[in-house]
């Protein structure tokens, strides 16, 4: 009796350590093996205590990543709406076409069966956005504005920046949770949502815009 206690002790201390974590950020499997364990074997445990909260688990084996997010409610839902726990960042318009243009990437990469990991260099980021961006003749303010988005990616947890060995370019991994953000119906309205987003781009130098 004394051990199932104790078994059920270390089960609920495993279950508050993981909605802790949760609560603070992604649980990724490279960067925690124990907390991951941990999850894998709590995981139905996790998403019913997270529901009292308005909240869902996002779990993705394939990928190793773990997060919460708000839970959609439905129509039919005849519980009352609760207070946004998971807070929405608010994006600039350059952010978010980066974060468009990165999910293209990713998926152009998955689908050459290379490695899992999309490993680009600050350079080839820069390249990827200045076509899109508004003509400057002050390049040096432009790849300072571009450092300044990518630094919101790196800070929104959609791009890692890696240690550069000696003498080499600053280089950034494409986190692969930017497929849970990003989905497949949205890549398929790719070429219309780009369309859009140079047609927002010519009309202004920067919004707002939501997740």
């Amino acid at each position: 009796m004394a051990e199932q206690e104790l078994e059920n002790a270390a089960a609920m201390n495993n279950l508050s350590t993981l909605v802790i974590f949760l609560l603070k950020g992604v649980i990724y499997q490279e960067a925690d093996a124990g907390l991951w364990s941990a999850l894998l074997n709590l995981q139905a445990r996790v998403r019913d205590y997270v529901a009292v909260l308005g909240l869902e688990l996002v779990f993705d084996e394939a990928e190793g990543y773990a997060f919460l997010r708000s839970r959609q409610e439905s129509k039919d839902d005849a519980a009352p709406n609760l207070p946004r726990l998971v807070v929405r960042h608010p994006l600039s318009f350059p952010v978010s076409l980066l974060l468009a243009l990165l999910r293209k990437k990713l998926a152009e990469f998955d689908a050459s069966g290379g490695d899992t990991r999309l490993v680009l260099s600050r350079d080839e980021l820069v390249e990827l956005i200045r076509v899109f961006l508004p003509d400057s003749s002050n390049e040096a303010k432009l790849i300072d504005q571009i450092e300044t988005h990518l630094n919101k990616i790196v800070e929104l947890g959609f791009l890692r920046r890696l240690k550069p060995s000696a003498g080499q370019a600053t280089m950034f991994e494409v986190r692969r949770i930017l497929k849970a953000f990003v989905d497949a119906q949205w890549l398929a309205d790719y070429d219309a949502r780009l369309a859009a987003y140079q047609t927002q781009l010519r009309a202004t130098s920067g919004g707002a815009a939501d997740e």
